[in-house]
């Protein structure tokens, strides 16, 4: 017996010679011998291209179970590597915001001690002005 992992999009494939293939999404899937008494026996050389074929079926198989995951590691570190710059991202926008934050209070920290002294400034002027 055959042992095929699939797990791509849902395939239903029967292949009739001497085996019987059933694919289905996610699934492991038996590939079956059918009854002796069903076929008729078949000669050597044939059984050979049989057994050949079975061999590609195998391979091709394993290919594809090596390919899923390889493509599934590589999206992975993919998914790893947007979520780290995301993050970095973030990290840039809130730093840079925290920096305008920090400028805005030194600001309105200069400009009030500014008006503090231009409101002395008037005041000594009044005082100066109305005084006789």
């Amino acid at each position: 017996m055959h042992y095929l992992l699939l797990g791509i999009t849902d395939i239903l494939f029967n292949f009739q010679v001497e085996e019987k293939v059933t694919l289905t999404e996610g699934a492991i899937v038996e590939v079956a011998e059918e009854d002796a008494e069903a076929n008729p026996p078949v000669s050597e050389q044939m059984e050979v291209y049989m057994n050949q074929i079975l061999e590609k079926i195998d391979n091709f198989t394993q290919q594809v179970s090596e390919l899923l995951e390889s493509g599934k590691t590589y999206f992975r570190e993919l998914s790893t590597e947007f979520e780290e710059r995301v993050i970095a991202i973030h990290k840039e926008q809130m730093e840079k915001w925290q920096d305008e934050i920090k400028e805005l209070r030194f600001l309105d920290a200069s400009n009030e001690e500014i008006n503090a002294m231009l409101h002395n400034a008037q005041l000594v002027l009044h005082n100066v002005h109305n005084d006789p």
